[in-house]
């Protein structure tokens, strides 16, 4: 059996990345397709530490961590010591983030609106409805692997 879903979806991410990031430097906002990930769990739940976003991004930890370094160096997140745990650290948005925030969701729905382009609801649900089933799959098998 030859199919081609696996090879579409990797071709999908490198274009959706690139013209992504062309988006939303047109916007004034200079970030990479992991910073905007990592941004955006951020946006949703602030003080995580390095293993909870990498969960919410599906980052491998050490992908997150030298993300993370880049962003800090650019004032953009900070890391600071768990006081109830001192072997923890805890990645959180800065004021320069949080003033981030609306620019990207704009591009965001710019960039849904390009991807979605030409279907009608029903089959941007449908759609949807496989990739979740597709991830659903593959998250157990890790899930699997790693026990």
């Amino acid at each position: 059996m030859e199919t081609k879903g696996g090879f579409y979806i990797t071709q999908i991410k490198q274009l959706q990345e690139r013209i992504f990031e062309r988006l939303l430097l047109a916007a004034g906002l200079e970030l990479s397709g992991g910073q905007g990930r990592i941004l955006f769990v951020l946006w949703k739940k602030d003080y995580l530490t390095v293993g909870e976003i990498s969960k919410e991004t599906s980052l491998a930890k050490n992908t997150v961590s030298a993300v993370v370094d880049g962003m800090v160096r650019k004032g953009i997140v900070e890391r600071t010591i768990n006081p109830n745990n001192r072997r923890e650290t805890i990645i959180s948005l800065t004021e320069h983030s949080r003033g981030m925030q609306q620019k990207y969701e704009e591009v965001s729905q710019q960039m849904n609106e390009l991807f979605y382009r030409g279907f009608s609801g029903q089959e941007r649900e449908a759609f949807e409805g496989y990739l979740a089933r597709i991830r659903k799959t593959l998250t157990e098998e890790e899930g699997r692997m790693r026990n």
